[in-house]
């Protein structure tokens, strides 16, 4: 009985410590999970601040363009340049893009223009010999009793 006693202690003490590794390993987790979790944030944090600071740039960048009178200084002469190339292309793409809708629409005219033209007249005729009936508000309109007429087989009632 020594030796069942024994081993029921010995199994409480092997769970007991299975159970503290298992609340070890858990805290460790949460604790690289939480690392990890503030990792991404700060991350998303900085390449949303990098966002920011790059539109910021930009705007700064197309009104020193925009403001630009003559020749631009030679330290961004070749940027400068690089975009009034870029502008004339837009330009010249938004030209193009106009005439084609141009093109288009005068083919969609011509071809219109070549279409047969049918026209349709629809004629009333009415007859003024026909008479036309009049309503009287007055008198209540009432119909004949409809008479039932026998079946061919049968034989009229009398009465």
């Amino acid at each position: 009985m020594e030796f069942l006693d024994n081993f029921g202690k010995k199994v409480q003490d092997v769970a007991f410590i299975a159970a503290e590794k298992a609340q070890q390993v858990a805290a460790v987790a949460s604790e690289k999970a939480s690392i990890v979790a503030d990792k991404a944030k700060t991350e998303y944090e900085m390449a949303a601040e990098r966002r920011s600071m790059d539109k910021n740039y930009r705007a700064i960048g197309e009104w020193y363009v925009s403001a630009l009178e003559g020749d631009a200084p030679e330290a961004v002469a070749d940027i400068v340049a690089a975009i009034k190339d870029s502008q004339d292309k837009l330009a010249a793409y938004e030209a193009a893009k106009a005439e084609a809708a141009a093109a288009k629409a005068e083919a969609a005219a011509a071809k219109k223009a070549k279409e047969p033209v049918i026209e349709v007249t629809i004629e009333k005729k009415t007859d003024a010999a026909e008479p036309v009936a009049e309503e009287n508000d007055c008198a209540p309109c009432e119909e004949a009793p409809a008479q039932e007429e026998p079946a061919a087989d049968e034989e009229p009632k009398e009465n």
